[in-house]
């Protein structure tokens, strides 16, 4: 290794560095893309079952180690230890446990109509080596979307983990190490921005499967416009939500509060845009603030806090000057900072906030942080023709009693996922998509598969 320049991990929780790891060297580079080239030719012979064995005790290790991986992710980006290891025993464990258990069938051949004297079907082949670029804000879960399903398809993985979270890369390495995955078959690379462009320029790069802001989906598209391959994106959204009059106004309050704020609000899918009934409006107002207001901001080590630091000082900045811009045009906050102690500016600790008498172009870009925007509509019409005023589409949700209504409401709603009831969800039986500049294509449920791999057409003349 020479001359190698090397990235620090600075924790949220008090600004200090938590651990440096050097950049990849060229000769790192083109060691792991010719390793996957060449592992992943074995690979794609070894029965879709025998592959699934090994990811599933891949995430049996994961899962052991829950409470470990998840107290290093807390110190990495800040999220409360009250929920981190959640993230390796539910959501990771289960979208990579889904996509195990439909695998076989999904990738099985295509058999078409029966034709006298010829054998036809369509075989899904793996395309290859693919890139996973994956961020900070939810590491395992964003990560396990695009890793498992590639594998279990036949392809080679290297893995580029967002630089605040290197450690999920090399555990994912010890992980599948330990299943008995062959070597070669995962790898990872600690890049920056230049450096992944160039893989995604590589030849050897089959798909790349992109988790993160538009800008950055915009630099995956630039970096791969030479070359006729197909790009994954998820990207941002501005989620809105409905709540109708006859919504049960407590479990709602509960439930979107939580899909605000979770995380500090630094999520894709969080929910940002809130518009309210006007005959419900004031008493899901108060309701609302009243239960922000009993959030502990704090250290994220100590199991009483529920609100963690921003991953860092100056996202936690960026976020205070939208909400000062949002109060120069006419916006009122509604939650006092003071009120929570931890918050301090110069430091990643910022308090949940509640914006209201706004227009819908002061909150028309995503807030990445814990900051929830709430709006009176007159009518499910007004409803639906604001949520749509974005050019952000990965989720939303209504909230009512009255399930014909939310189907016929949501065929309207432009937007990958429509819920009822509830939110910030990825059930991995759904495809998770997105629409308009939420990003492209989709990944889990028996339709993430496609992605992964390329349709070949056997066409069998029996008798010459």
């Amino acid at each position: 290794m020479t001359d190698k320049r090397a990235v620090k991990t600075i924790t949220p929780i008090d600004g200090s560095v938590l651990l440096e790891r050097p950049l990849a060297s060229d000769a790192d580079i083109e060691t792991t893309l010719a390793t996957a080239t060449s592992a992943q030719r074995d690979w794609q012979r070894v029965p879709v079952a025998e592959r699934a064995a090994i990811c599933r005790r891949m995430v049996q290790w994961c899962v052991a180690r829950a409470d470990t991986l998840g107290r290093e992710l807390t110190q990495q980006m800040g999220r409360p230890i009250a929920y981190t290891p959640n993230e390796i025993r539910r959501g990771f464990q289960e979208r990579a446990l889904y996509m195990c258990s439909i695998a076989e069938q999904s990738l099985a051949d295509v058999r078409v109509e029966p034709k006298a004297g010829f054998e036809r079907f369509i075989r899904r082949e793996p395309l290859g080596v693919v890139l996973v670029v994956a961020p900070w804000n939810y590491p395992w879960l964003t990560s396990v979307n695009a890793v498992v399903p590639a594998l279990l398809a036949g392809n080679a993985v290297v893995l580029k983990m967002a630089q605040q979270t290197p450690l999920v890369a090399e555990r994912y390495a010890e992980a599948f190490a330990a299943a008995g995955l062959p070597r070669g078959v995962f790898q990872y690379l600690h890049m920056d921005h230049a450096q992944t462009a160039r893989v995604i320029a590589d030849a050897r790069v089959a798909f790349v499967a992109f988790t993160g802001s538009v800008p950055g989906g915009h630099a995956v598209q630039r970096a791969a416009a030479e070359r006729f391959i197909a790009t994954g994106l998820e990207l941002g959204g501005n989620d809105p939500a409905y709540v109708r009059p006859d919504a049960s106004l407590e479990s709602t309050i509960e439930n979107l509060v939580d899909g605000a704020y979770f995380n500090s609000g630094q999520s894709c899918c969080g929910v940002q845009r809130i518009y309210v009934h006007r005959s419900v409006y004031r008493p899901f107002l108060d309701g609302f603030v009243q239960l922000t207001r009993k959030y502990q901001l704090g250290n994220p080590l100590e199991a009483a806090t529920t609100l963690g630091p921003m991953v860092r000082a100056d996202a936690a900045e960026s976020v205070r000057a939208q909400v000062r811009e949002v109060v120069t045009k006419g916006g009122k906050a509604l939650i006092e900072p003071k009120s929570f102690p931890a918050d301090k500016e110069g430091t990643a600790y910022l308090a949940p906030q509640v914006l209201v008498d706004i227009g819908q172009q002061m909150i028309a870009e995503e807030i990445f942080g814990p900051v929830a925007g709430i709006m009176p509509v007159e009518s499910d019409e007004q409803a639906i023709e604001r949520m749509n005023d974005s050019r952000y589409g990965l989720t939303a949700s209504i909230w009512t009693a009255d399930a014909e209504a939310a189907l016929r409401i949501g065929e309207r709603v432009e937007t990958g996922t429509w819920f009822m009831n509830r939110c910030d969800y990825l059930d991995p039986a759904l495809a998770w998509t997105g629409v308009k500049d939420s990003g492209r294509g989709c990944t889990l449920s028996r339709l993430g598969f496609e992605a992964f791999t390329r349709p070949k057409s056997f066409h069998l003349k029996l008798k010459p």
